[in-house]
């Protein structure tokens, strides 16, 4: 560890680290603006946009994956599809040959509505990353896949009990009732 101090490694992590959160505020904004744009809440459009972006890769999505990608519990997952449902953002197919398998699938109108608004953004993300050689954007690429794999294996090995409060032990319930 040494050593990656003496290079500077962890001052370097720390001011990526500080541009990779100053993206994802930019990122939760942008959804916030385009759950407003479509008139859904934020939860609801972010499950929508994972929705039309897994079909995008040609893996769509099973509600109980879903819910993990958005962390939420399989009962609000549920409530939340059930909505979608109703106002036609997506459907629920069984496409697999194992029927007990459901796809979920974005109404038509989402893409479409999707492009339109990201669209600019895309093409000015296109032009920033035209001025880079594309060997660099491999490697970028490549260190966003180590970086989030490298997220993804502590989340899983972390523990995930609360703190234990630093200090002697407080008054327990039976202790304050005397």
């Amino acid at each position: 560890m040494e050593e990656a101090v003496r290079d500077g490694v962890a001052e370097r992590r720390e001011r990526l680290m500080e541009s990779l959160r100053i993206y994802g505020g930019h990122y939760t904004e942008l959804g916030r603006r385009f759950a407003s744009w479509l008139g859904l809440h934020s939860t609801d459009a972010t499950a929508v946009l994972e929705i039309a972006a897994a079909e995008e890769r040609g893996t769509p999505l099973s509600p109980a994956r879903l819910s993990e990608r958005i962390s939420l519990s399989t009962g609000a997952t549920t409530a939340l599809l059930n909505r979608l449902e109703a106002a036609g953002h997506i459907t629920r197919a069984r496409e697999h040959a194992d029927r007990r398998i459901v796809t979920l699938r974005s109404g038509g109108h989402i893409q479409e509505r999707a492009d339109e608004f990201f669209g600019p953004l895309a093409h000015r993300l296109d032009t920033a990353m035209s001025h880079y050689p594309p060997r660099l954007l491999e490697q970028f690429e490549a260190f966003m896949a180590d970086l989030n794999s490298t997220m993804d294996t502590h989340l899983t090995n972390q523990n995930t009990h609360p703190p234990r409060p630093a200090g002697p032990p407080g008054p327990g319930p039976t202790d304050r009732a005397r």
